[in-house]
C-alpha cells in the first residue's frame, strides 16, 4: 500500500528548466562557446554536472566543472528571483499528499544550492516535506536508483511503498530500478518517451486517482 511520495523537483514542482538552460547558455557564452537549448535535452534530470559537462563534451570544451557550475548557479539565482513559479497543481498536490497521511520527500539530482533556492521561490520550502535529498548526497545520479532508495529510507519506508513523481526519462528509470511505482508528468518530454512510468498525466492538477490509491 502506498505510504509515501517522492518528488523530483525540476519539471515536477518547479518550471526551472528554461532558467537553468538560459543560465548555462550564458555561462558558456562567457567562455566564447555558443550552445543551443537542444544541446541540453539529453541531460535533463541527470544533475548539473552531467547537464553542463555533457554539453561541454559535445563541443570538445575542457572545463573545470566545479568552477563553471558555480558560475552557472550564480547566474541562475539572479534570473529566477521573482520569476520562478510552481508548476500547475504542484503546491496543491504536495499538500494533498500530506493531508492523506503520506510521508513526502524531495529527491533531486540538482545541487543543494539550487534545491533550496527553487523550493523557496515556489513557496514549498524544505519544511513542507518530511525529508529532502539532493544530488550531492548520492554517488550515482539518476538513472541509477540510489537517490530514491535513500529518499525512501530517510522517511522510514521501503521503496515499494513509495510513489515517485518524475518528468524525465532518467528519473523514471531510477524510480523503477529502485522498486517504486512512478507517476510521470509531461512537462519535459512527450508522453511516448515516458512509457516506463506506471501512470502519466499532463500536470499535477490531473493526477489519476489510482496513482495515490494502491
Amino acid at each position: 500500500m502506498i505510504k509515501g511520495v517522492l518528488f523530483d523537483m525540476d519539471g515536477v514542482l518547479a518550471d526551472s528548466e528554461p532558467f537553468i538552460c538560459q543560465a548555462a547558455i550564458m555561462m558558456f557564452a562567457e567562455t566564447g562557446l555558443i550552445v543551443l537549448p537542444d544541446d541540453f535535452k539529453p541531460f535533463i534530470g541527470t544533475g548539473e554536472n552531467r547537464y553542463i559537462g555533457g554539453v561541454a563534451e559535445k563541443y570538445g570544451l575542457n572545463i573545470d566543472i566545479e568552477k563553471v557550475k558555480a558560475r552557472t548557479y550564480a547566474i541562475y539565482l539572479e534570473i529566477i528571483h521573482g520569476k520562478l513559479k510552481p508548476l500547475p497543481g504542484a503546491v496543491g498536490f504536495v499538500r494533498k499528499c500530506s493531508n492523506l497521511g503520506f510521508r513526502t520527500a524531495v529527491a533531486t539530482s540538482a545541487d543543494a544550492v539550487k534545491m533550496e533556492a527553487n523550493l523557496k521561490e515556489i513557496g514549498l520550502p524544505s519544511s513542507a516535506f518530511n525529508a529532502t535529498i539532493n544530488g550531492l548526497e548520492v554517488e550515482n545520479k539518476k538513472p541509477f536508483p540510489d537517490i530514491y532508495i535513500k529518499a525512501a529510507e530517510m522517511i522510514g519506508l521501503k521503496p515499494e511503498e513509495c510513489l515517485v513523481v518524475e518528468d524525465a526519462v532518467s528519473g523514471i528509470k531510477a524510480a523503477k530500478a529502485a522498486g517504486c511505482k512512478c507517476l510521470a508528468v509531461t512537462t519535459s518530454f512527450e508522453r511516448a518517451k515516458l512509457s516506463e512510468a506506471d501512470w502519466i498525466c499532463k500536470s499535477l492538477e490531473e493526477v489519476p486517482e489510482e496513482a495515490i490509491n494502491w
